[in-house]
């Protein structure tokens, strides 16, 4: 059921339960162990829109963090049988090792249609009441992802060393986590660059204190004008060291140098963007998970 009252009728995939969260899409066809997994994930429902989802299995390798991080999954079709050489258990029992409850067998086309047409919104799945105004009231109670820092649920305990082994870098960078995808942390590694991975809280003078070649604003999940600590002390990095963020580490950079942010009204989720580079006209097909985006920075 949607927050507008909006109800879907389906089969139990996963555990049993209830789970509340903001209902999403995402558009890619394949990938969906990686976008479970993935921190920017935490507080949201989604919905793959391509029909049949868990034909390839799961596997301990495809992971963009240690658990399961979305709070709900909803499939047309959800594949407890998977053919793939890589393959280690299937989508369900996934789900379950993780408590993840989830629903399938309902038009996933409508449900896209209807999120693009009113916004991104609260909904509830639950196997334990049918009960629409009990529904309703649950998520009149449970909080929005505005104005909350979700940030503090998803970044790490305290600083690691991403791939200790390594000894030929190029250039040292520090991390700071906001929620960071593990495929990320892969790509600077592939680069030749040494990570130190740091907590979302790490005050500026300790990160300094490393000396790096740069610092990386990661991925996370969320509000970024609610993480304004990460906000106060990227302000004081600026000018100090080369910096570069990207998704919700690319809009803290945006507001700390003045701009703003706003919720986008249904968010870009998908492997399947494209965006065309307006100074030479080049267009890229791109991976995108984000629902608020950053306003002009003030002059």
């Amino acid at each position: 059921m949607l927050e507008d009252g909006k109800l879907f009728k389906g089969e139990n995939i996963g555990c049993s339960g209830e789970t509340i969260g903001e209902v999403v899409f995402n558009t890619s066809m394949i990938g969906y162990q990686e976008i479970l997994t993935d921190p920017s994930y935490c507080e949201q429902i989604v919905t793959m829109t391509y029909p049949q989802i868990g034909n390839y299995g799961v596997n301990s390798i495809d992971v963009e963090s240690d658990k399961i991080q979305a709070k709900g999954l909803i499939v047309k079709e959800c594949f407890n049988y998977y053919s793939n050489w890589r393959a280690e258990g299937s989508l369900e029992d996934y789900l379950k090792k993780y408590n993840i409850v989830g629903l399938a067998g309902i038009d996933t086309r409508q449900l896209t249609r209807h999120i693009r047409l009113e916004g991104a919104m609260k909904g509830i799945i639950s196997t334990e009441t049918k009960a629409e105004s009990e529904l309703k009231k649950k998520m009149e109670d449970y909080p929005s992802i505005t104005k909350r820092d979700l940030v503090k649920y998803v970044t790490c305990d305290k600083p690691y060393i991403y791939n200790p082994k390594k000894g030929d870098y190029k250039q040292f960078v520090v991390a700071v986590d906001f929620g960071v995808k593990m495929g990320i942390l892969k790509c600077l590694d592939w680069e030749g660059f040494r990570i130190i991975v740091v907590p979302a809280s790490t005050k500026p003078e300790e990160i300094l204190k490393y000396n790096p070649d740069g610092i990386f604003l990661s991925n996370g999940p969320g509000d970024p004008a609610a993480v304004n600590y990460a906000v106060t002390n990227i302000k004081e990095l600026i000018g100090k060291k080369p910096i570069f963020g990207i998704c919700l580490g690319h809009q803290l950079l945006a507001l700390a140098l003045g701009a703003k942010t706003y919720k986008l009204k249904f968010g870009h989720h998908g492997g399947n963007y494209p965006v065309k580079n307006l100074r030479t006209g080049k267009i890229e097909i791109t991976s995108q998970n984000h629902g608020f985006a950053q306003g002009r920075i003030q002059a």
